[in-house]
Protein backbone atom coordinates (compact mmCIF):
# COMPACT_ATOMS: atom_id res chain seq x y z
CA UNK A 1 0.00 0.00 0.00
CA UNK A 2 1.48 3.33 -1.08
CA UNK A 3 1.95 5.90 1.69
CA UNK A 4 0.84 9.41 0.72
CA UNK A 5 1.16 12.73 2.55
CA UNK A 6 -1.51 15.37 1.89
CA UNK A 7 -0.70 18.97 2.88
CA UNK A 8 -3.90 21.04 2.66
CA UNK A 9 -5.20 23.69 5.07
CA UNK A 10 -8.87 23.77 4.01
CA UNK A 11 -10.60 21.15 6.24
CA UNK A 12 -13.41 20.33 3.81
CA UNK A 13 -11.10 19.81 0.84
CA UNK A 14 -8.61 17.86 2.95
CA UNK A 15 -11.34 15.54 4.26
CA UNK A 16 -12.68 15.05 0.72
CA UNK A 17 -9.24 14.06 -0.60
CA UNK A 18 -8.29 11.88 2.36
CA UNK A 19 -11.52 9.89 2.16
CA UNK A 20 -11.29 9.50 -1.60
CA UNK A 21 -7.62 8.45 -1.67
CA UNK A 22 -8.15 6.08 1.26
CA UNK A 23 -11.06 4.43 -0.56
CA UNK A 24 -8.78 4.10 -3.60
CA UNK A 25 -6.42 1.96 -1.49
CA UNK A 26 -3.79 4.46 -0.33
CA UNK A 27 -2.47 5.04 3.18
CA UNK A 28 -2.90 8.79 3.68
CA UNK A 29 -1.50 11.13 6.35
CA UNK A 30 -2.69 14.74 6.33
CA UNK A 31 -1.28 18.01 7.64
CA UNK A 32 -2.96 21.42 7.72
CA UNK A 33 0.13 23.64 7.58
CA UNK A 34 3.47 23.74 5.81
CA UNK A 35 5.75 23.02 8.76
CA UNK A 36 3.99 19.88 9.98
CA UNK A 37 3.41 18.78 6.39
CA UNK A 38 7.12 19.06 5.62
CA UNK A 39 7.93 16.97 8.70
CA UNK A 40 5.57 14.24 7.52
CA UNK A 41 6.82 14.41 3.93
CA UNK A 42 10.42 13.89 5.00
CA UNK A 43 9.55 10.49 6.47
CA UNK A 44 11.49 7.60 4.98
CA UNK A 45 8.40 5.59 4.00
CA UNK A 46 6.57 8.32 2.04
CA UNK A 47 5.86 7.43 -1.61
CA UNK A 48 4.17 10.62 -2.86
CA UNK A 49 3.11 14.07 -1.61
CA UNK A 50 0.01 16.07 -2.58
CA UNK A 51 0.67 19.73 -1.75
CA UNK A 52 -1.43 22.89 -1.70
CA UNK A 53 0.60 26.05 -2.32
CA UNK A 54 -1.30 28.46 -0.05
CA UNK A 55 -0.52 27.22 3.46
CA UNK A 56 -0.05 28.73 6.93
CA UNK A 57 3.26 28.63 8.87
CA UNK A 58 5.28 27.69 5.77
CA UNK A 59 4.19 28.32 2.19
CA UNK A 60 3.73 25.52 -0.28
CA UNK A 61 6.54 26.95 -2.38
CA UNK A 62 8.91 26.75 0.61
CA UNK A 63 7.84 23.16 1.26
CA UNK A 64 8.37 22.36 -2.41
CA UNK A 65 11.88 23.84 -2.34
CA UNK A 66 12.84 21.92 0.81
CA UNK A 67 11.55 18.63 -0.58
CA UNK A 68 13.29 19.18 -3.92
CA UNK A 69 16.53 19.66 -1.98
CA UNK A 70 16.19 16.92 0.65
CA UNK A 71 14.05 14.31 -1.17
CA UNK A 72 14.78 14.93 -4.87
CA UNK A 73 13.26 11.66 -6.07
CA UNK A 74 9.97 12.02 -4.19
CA UNK A 75 6.96 12.53 -6.54
CA UNK A 76 5.01 15.67 -5.63
CA UNK A 77 1.67 16.78 -7.06
CA UNK A 78 0.64 20.41 -6.51
CA UNK A 79 -3.05 21.22 -6.06
CA UNK A 80 -3.97 24.91 -5.94
CA UNK A 81 -6.55 27.50 -6.88
CA UNK A 82 -3.80 29.46 -8.66
CA UNK A 83 -4.09 28.20 -12.22
CA UNK A 84 -2.26 30.87 -14.21
CA UNK A 85 0.35 29.60 -16.65
CA UNK A 86 3.25 31.16 -14.75
CA UNK A 87 2.10 29.47 -11.53
CA UNK A 88 1.93 26.06 -13.20
CA UNK A 89 5.29 26.48 -14.92
CA UNK A 90 6.89 27.76 -11.70
CA UNK A 91 5.63 24.79 -9.70
CA UNK A 92 6.87 22.28 -12.25
CA UNK A 93 10.27 23.96 -12.50
CA UNK A 94 10.55 23.95 -8.71
CA UNK A 95 10.24 20.18 -8.59
CA UNK A 96 6.58 19.20 -8.80
CA UNK A 97 5.81 16.31 -11.16
CA UNK A 98 2.18 17.34 -11.81
CA UNK A 99 -0.20 20.25 -11.21
CA UNK A 100 -3.95 20.20 -10.54
CA UNK A 101 -6.07 23.36 -10.45
CA UNK A 102 -9.01 23.50 -8.04
CA UNK A 103 -11.78 22.52 -8.36
CA UNK A 104 -10.96 19.08 -9.74
CA UNK A 105 -12.65 15.69 -9.83
CA UNK A 106 -11.43 13.12 -7.32
CA UNK A 107 -11.12 10.58 -10.15
CA UNK A 108 -8.60 12.86 -11.86
CA UNK A 109 -6.51 13.19 -8.69
CA UNK A 110 -6.53 9.41 -8.18
CA UNK A 111 -5.51 8.85 -11.81
CA UNK A 112 -2.60 11.28 -11.54
CA UNK A 113 -1.42 9.81 -8.23
CA UNK A 114 -1.54 6.33 -9.73
CA UNK A 115 0.37 7.46 -12.84
CA UNK A 116 3.16 9.12 -10.83
CA UNK A 117 3.51 6.11 -8.53
CA UNK A 118 3.91 3.85 -11.58
CA UNK A 119 6.65 6.13 -12.93
CA UNK A 120 8.51 6.24 -9.60
CA UNK A 121 8.38 2.44 -9.24
CA UNK A 122 10.00 2.03 -12.64
CA UNK A 123 12.87 4.37 -11.74
CA UNK A 124 16.06 2.83 -10.35
CA UNK A 125 16.15 2.73 -6.55
CA UNK A 126 18.60 5.29 -5.23
CA UNK A 127 17.94 4.70 -1.53
CA UNK A 128 19.47 2.07 0.74
CA UNK A 129 17.71 1.08 3.99
CA UNK A 130 18.66 -1.25 6.80
CA UNK A 131 19.76 -1.41 10.44
CA UNK A 132 17.81 1.77 11.19
CA UNK A 133 19.69 3.67 8.45
CA UNK A 134 18.49 5.42 5.31
CA UNK A 135 21.07 6.41 2.69
CA UNK A 136 20.27 8.55 -0.36
CA UNK A 137 22.85 7.60 -2.97
CA UNK A 138 22.25 10.78 -5.00
CA UNK A 139 22.45 13.43 -2.27
CA UNK A 140 24.71 11.21 -0.08
CA UNK A 141 22.44 12.07 2.84
CA UNK A 142 22.42 9.55 5.70
CA UNK A 143 19.87 9.39 8.51
CA UNK A 144 19.95 7.13 11.55
CA UNK A 145 16.47 6.66 13.01
CA UNK A 146 15.56 9.98 11.38
CA UNK A 147 18.64 11.85 12.66
CA UNK A 148 21.06 13.14 9.99
CA UNK A 149 24.65 11.87 10.32
CA UNK A 150 27.59 13.33 8.38
CA UNK A 151 30.31 11.10 6.92
CA UNK A 152 33.51 11.67 5.01
CA UNK A 153 33.63 10.34 1.44
CA UNK A 154 35.51 7.18 2.50
CA UNK A 155 33.22 6.57 5.49
CA UNK A 156 30.21 6.90 3.18
CA UNK A 157 31.63 4.36 0.71
CA UNK A 158 32.33 1.92 3.54
CA UNK A 159 28.84 2.34 4.99
CA UNK A 160 27.12 1.78 1.64
CA UNK A 161 29.25 -1.32 1.02
CA UNK A 162 28.09 -2.73 4.35
CA UNK A 163 24.45 -1.88 3.55
CA UNK A 164 24.66 -3.54 0.14
CA UNK A 165 25.85 -6.67 1.99
CA UNK A 166 23.88 -6.39 5.23
CA UNK A 167 24.00 -9.56 7.32
CA UNK A 168 27.00 -10.95 5.40
CA UNK A 169 30.51 -11.33 6.76
CA UNK A 170 32.93 -9.24 4.69
CA UNK A 171 36.64 -9.97 4.87
CA UNK A 172 39.14 -7.15 5.23
CA UNK A 173 40.42 -8.06 1.75
CA UNK A 174 36.95 -7.63 0.24
CA UNK A 175 36.47 -4.30 1.98
CA UNK A 176 39.88 -3.01 0.89
CA UNK A 177 39.15 -3.85 -2.75
CA UNK A 178 35.63 -2.40 -2.72
CA UNK A 179 36.29 0.82 -0.80
CA UNK A 180 39.97 1.62 -1.30
CA UNK A 181 40.46 -0.15 -4.63
CA UNK A 182 43.51 -2.22 -3.79
CA UNK A 183 44.28 -5.77 -2.75
CA UNK A 184 45.20 -7.01 0.69
CA UNK A 185 48.05 -5.28 2.46
CA UNK A 186 48.92 -7.26 5.59
CA UNK A 187 50.51 -4.20 7.14
CA UNK A 188 47.47 -1.91 7.03
CA UNK A 189 44.78 -1.54 9.68
CA UNK A 190 42.82 1.06 7.70
CA UNK A 191 39.67 -1.11 7.62
CA UNK A 192 39.66 -1.48 11.40
CA UNK A 193 40.24 2.25 11.85
CA UNK A 194 37.34 3.22 9.58
CA UNK A 195 35.00 0.65 11.10
CA UNK A 196 35.77 2.37 14.41
CA UNK A 197 34.83 5.73 12.86
CA UNK A 198 31.47 4.32 11.69
CA UNK A 199 30.73 2.80 15.09
CA UNK A 200 31.32 6.10 16.85
CA UNK A 201 29.20 8.13 14.44
CA UNK A 202 26.35 5.61 14.52
CA UNK A 203 26.09 5.53 18.30
CA UNK A 204 23.97 8.10 20.04
CA UNK A 205 21.49 8.50 22.88
CA UNK A 206 17.87 7.83 22.02
CA UNK A 207 18.70 5.96 18.81
CA UNK A 208 18.58 2.21 18.15
CA UNK A 209 22.03 0.56 18.08
CA UNK A 210 23.79 -0.04 14.77
CA UNK A 211 25.98 -3.09 15.26
CA UNK A 212 29.04 -3.83 13.15
CA UNK A 213 30.26 -7.16 14.49
CA UNK A 214 33.89 -8.25 14.31
CA UNK A 215 33.88 -11.93 13.31
CA UNK A 216 37.13 -13.51 14.51
CA UNK A 217 39.56 -14.42 11.71
CA UNK A 218 36.95 -13.54 9.06
CA UNK A 219 36.09 -9.83 9.01
CA UNK A 220 33.08 -7.63 9.79
CA UNK A 221 29.30 -7.90 9.48
CA UNK A 222 26.66 -5.16 9.63
CA UNK A 223 23.77 -6.64 11.61
CA UNK A 224 20.24 -6.12 10.30
CA UNK A 225 18.83 -5.01 13.62
CA UNK A 226 16.00 -2.88 12.26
Amino acid sequence: MAHLVLIEDEPGIADFMVRGLTMAGYDVEAAADGESGLELALGDDVDLVVLDLMLPRMSGNEVLARLADERPGLPLIVVTARGELEDRVGGLKAGAVDYLVKPFALDELEARVDAQLRVSRQAPDTTLRGAGLTVDLITRRVTHDGHPVRFSATEFELLTYFLHNIGRVLSREQILRAVWGYDHDPGTNVVDVYVGYLRRKLSGPGRPPVTITAVRLRGYRLEDSA
